[in-house]
């Protein structure tokens, strides 16, 4: 019986099988016929084919901030990862470890549920990823002492102080990384009257944004479309302009992490002080966001050694030993 991790993110999946490792990193992208809604491309071949599909394909994120938008979808995209996963043998159905958000509903924690069931598990077990994302960056979340984890990922930004094993206080914000991507095609348009995609804007983000002064990374040059003459258009970017186009994003971030901070109690207060605030998911890789922290707190803060892995790697190392976390894996059969 194969045990199998699952980090399923608003932008990207991650799979972990257990006595393998990480077997599988794929954005959560889905290309389907518009008509009968059969997939025909899923993974990164579904992602090229984002804004550049014909009317009778459409190339979508099935999960949105974090939750399931698109159910069949979303189901067909994990059919898909098991079978890839398994290779050319016949894999038995697996028992799947599933993170979800901290703070989603009832009703969205059983949609993955179902979900994962209807792709072929034969159980599901779901974990918050804040726990999952603290174990994965070598957080000690069973120690009394206190710790705090801001995991950045595409859909939702997490913020949780943790201890003896749970989650003291947290907050979660919807402003995340597609927010910011987003914020970078609304100043492009507002300030040069271009239109560049959404990947583009994705691709300023990673190779040139910052949040901080000391991490400017320089300029770069980006194709996309006039929009007082329709005509293709470059033009070059800077990162100070990138760091100006994601202000708001960014200050709203940098708030939820205070707001956590205050809120918590005098002695993990005084625990996160010494330990310092950890950075995991993609977002903790925008430059700088760590310096803009630890100015803004006082505290110092920290980058995971792996941080778009940390949530799966977390995952990981619960399903290698499931014996010392039965307090937060609860299975569940159809």
């Amino acid at each position: 019986m194969k045990h199998i991790g699952i980090d399923l993110g608003t932008a990207n999946t991650l799979v972990y099988v257990k006595g393998r490792g990480i077997v599988l990193r794929e954005p959560s992208v889905v290309a389907v016929e518009a008509r009968t809604r059969r997939a025909v491309a899923v993974g990164s071949e579904a992602k090229m084919m984002l804004g550049k599909t014909p009317g009778s394909i459409v190339a979508m994120r099935p999960l949105k901030d974090g939750v399931i938008a698109e159910y069949d979808i979303t189901a067909a995209m994990l059919r898909h990862y098991f079978k890839k996963v398994s290779g050319n043998t016949i894999m038995s159905r697996p028992k799947v470890v599933v993170c979800i958000p901290h703070g989603v509903t009832e009703v969205e924690k059983r949609a993955v549920e179902d979900v994962t069931l209807e792709a072929g598990a034969q159980s599901v077990a779901l974990v918050e990823e804040p726990i999952a994302a603290a174990i994965g960056s070598g957080l000690r979340v069973e120690d009394p002492r206190g710790c705090m984890i801001v995991d950045m990922g595409g859909g939702t930004t997490e913020v949780a102080v943790l201890a003896l094993g749970g989650i003291v206080l947290s907050n979660s914000s919807r402003v995340a990384g597609d927010e910011l991507d987003e914020a970078i095609v609304s100043y492009i348009k507002r300030k040069y009257n271009v239109l560049i995609g959404d990947t583009t804007a994705e691709m300023l983000k990673k190779r040139i944004g910052s949040v901080h002064p000391a991490a400017d990374k320089g300029q770069m040059e980006v194709r996309g479309r006039n929009l007082l003459n329709g005509l293709p258009a470059i033009i070059r970017v800077t990162s100070p302009e990138i760091r100006e186009a994601m202000g708001d994003e960014v200050q709203h971030i940098v708030e939820i992490i205070r707001t956590t901070l205050e809120n918590t109690p005098p002695e993990l207060a005084s625990d996160i002080y010494d330990t310092g605030i950890m950075l995991s998911g993609g977002g903790a890789m925008l430059a700088g966001l760590d310096l803009l922290i630890s100015r803004i707190t006082g505290i110092r803060t920290v980058i995971a050694k792996s941080p778009i892995d940390s949530v799966v790697v977390g995952l990981g190392r619960i399903i290698e030993s499931l014996s010392d976390f039965g307090d937060i894996v609860k299975f569940r059969a159809r």
